[in-house]
């Protein structure tokens, strides 16, 4: 991902915070399913554990937005870039919500990904003035 990105482009804080944020729902995933992959005594599985695939999934998905946005010509397909980075965001922050009530000692990570995202909100604001 990095390799094919201009130099410019990975300078940037959003850019670098997407990273962090991957990083952190990544561990905090890895964490969490370790605790949530384990049957309950019914046999069935914890729901919870699909959030935790979701919350990396969502967070993969935000540094090509950037790229994207960033490398588009348009405006009107920037914009386009801009709203899933936001929903993206958002449903990062509600999946992490969700996945605190889970059953895992895990779950204590999850405020310091949302205070990663505040920031990146904050981020993405100041960012999306320059384009």
């Amino acid at each position: 991902m990095l390799s094919n990105t201009p130099l410019n482009l990975s300078e940037l804080p959003v850019y670098q915070k997407a990273l962090e944020i991957f990083a952190l729902s990544q561990n905090i995933s890895v964490y969490l399913n370790h605790d949530l992959s384990a049957l309950k005594s019914d046999g069935s599985e914890d729901d919870n554990i699909y959030f935790s695939g979701d919350i990396v999934q969502q967070s993969v998905s935000l540094v090509p937005e950037i790229v994207n946005a960033e490398l588009e010509r348009y405006s009107e397909n920037k914009h386009k870039h801009i709203a899933s980075l936001k929903r993206l965001t958002n449903k990062l922050y509600k999946n992490s919500y969700r996945l605190e009530k889970s059953n895992s000692n895990g779950k204590d990570f999850l405020p310091i990904l949302r205070h990663e995202l505040k920031k990146f909100k904050k981020l993405q604001r100041t960012w999306m003035l320059t384009l």
